[in-house]
C-alpha cells in the first residue's frame, strides 16, 4: 500500500511539474502542448495501471504453475505420507511466483494450523477465482467425508483442462489481435491521409474568414494546420489507448494486460504520425 502511494504521488509531482512548464512556457512556442496534457493525464494513472498490471501477471504465473503443484501433492500423498507431510516435501520445489505460497502454508501447518484453514488462507493470497473454487471445493469435500487423494486428483485434472482451454482461447484470439492493430493502423492511415492533403487544402480558405477572439478581444487568424494537427495527435493517442486495452481483453481476459498494446500503438502512432505527416 505504501508503495502504491509513493507511485501515486510521485506521478502526480511530475504531472504537475510537467503541467506547469507546459503552461507557462510550452504552450506559447509549441503547438504540441494539449497533446501534452492528454500525455500526462495518461501518464498520471500509470501507476494504478501498472500495479494492476503486475499484480495480473502474477495471478497467472500462479495459475500456470498450480496444476504442477497439484499433481506434485497428489503423489506426495500416494507415497503413503499425510498431508502436512506431503506440503512440506513439495515446498522445496520450485512454483514460480506460487512457491511462496506453498512454503507459508506448509509451515502453517508444522504450527498445528489446521488443513482447511491453511488452504482456506492459501486461496485467499493466490488472489485467483480459479484457485478459490478448486480450493473450496476440496474443503467441502473432506468436511462430508471424501477422499482427499481422489478429490485432489479431480480437481488436478481439472485445473489442467482449464489451462489447456485457456491456450486454446489465446491461439483461436491471436487472429483477433491482429485484426485490433490492423484496425488502429487504418485509422492511422486515414489520419495521416487527412493531415497531408485535406487540411492543406483547407488551410488555403481565405485567413480573414476564419478567425479567433484572444484574451485581449482582438482578431487573430486561425492557424488551421496547427489546429486539426493537436486534433489528429490527440486522436491517436486516445485511439492507441483504448484499442489496446480492448486487444488485452479480447486476448487474456483481462483490461491490464492490454497496457503494452496501448504503449506500442501510441508510440508507433505518434512517430508515423511526426515523420509522415
Amino acid at each position: 500500500m505504501a508503495r502504491f502511494l509513493y507511485m501515486v504521488l510521485g506521478a502526480f509531482g511530475v504531472y504537475v511539474a510537467f503541467a506547469a512548464l507546459n503552461y507557462f512556457y510550452l504552450s506559447h512556442v509549441s503547438a504540441y502542448s494539449v497533446t501534452f496534457y492528454v500525455i500526462g493525464g495518461i501518464v498520471i494513472g500509470s501507476p494504478l495501471i501498472v500495479i494492476k498490471y503486475l499484480e495480473n501477471k502474477k495471478v497467472k504465473e500462479i495459475e500456470e504453475n498450480f496444476p504442477v503443484f497439484l499433481q506434485d501433492l497428489v503423489e506426495s500423498i500416494r507415497g503413503g505420507m499425510t498431508l502436512p507431510q506431503s506440503f512440506k516435501a513439495i515446498s522445496v520445489n520450485q512454483y514460480g511466483a506460487l512457491t511462496p505460497l506453498v512454503k507459508r502454508m506448509a509451515a502453517q501447518m508444522d504450527w498445528g494450523i489446521t488443513v482447511e484453514t491453511a488452504l482456506l488462507r492459501f486461496s485467499q493470497e493466490t488472489h485467483s477465482k480459479l484457485i478459490s473454487r478448486i480450493v473450496s471445493t476440496a474443503i467441502e469435500s473432506n468436511k462430508f467425508g471424501g477422499k482427499l487423494v481422489e478429490t485432489f486428483e479431480a480437481l488436478s485434472g481439472t485445473a489442467v483442462e482449464v489451462e489447456r482451454l485457456r491456450d486454446e482461447r489465446r491461439l483461436y484470439l491471436n487472429s483477433q489481435v491482429v485484426t485490433g492493430y490492423i484496425i488502429f493502423f487504418v485509422f492511422l492511415g486515414v489520419i495521416v491521409g487527412l493531415e497531408k492533403f485535406l487540411v492543406p487544402s483547407l488551410g488555403q480558405v481565405s485567413s480573414q474568414s476564419l478567425t479567433q477572439i484572444s484574451s485581449g478581444g482582438s482578431a487573430a487568424p486561425v492557424n488551421l494546420t496547427e489546429e486539426y494537427g493537436g486534433i489528429f495527435r490527440n486522436l491517436i493517442v486516445l485511439q492507441g489507448l483504448f484499442a489496446g486495452l480492448t486487444v488485452g481483453k479480447m486476448s487474456e481476459g483481462a483490461i491490464v494486460a492490454g497496457i503494452k498494446h496501448s504503449v506500442i500503438m501510441i508510440v508507433a502512432g505518434i512517430l508515423v504520425f511526426l515523420i509522415v505527416g
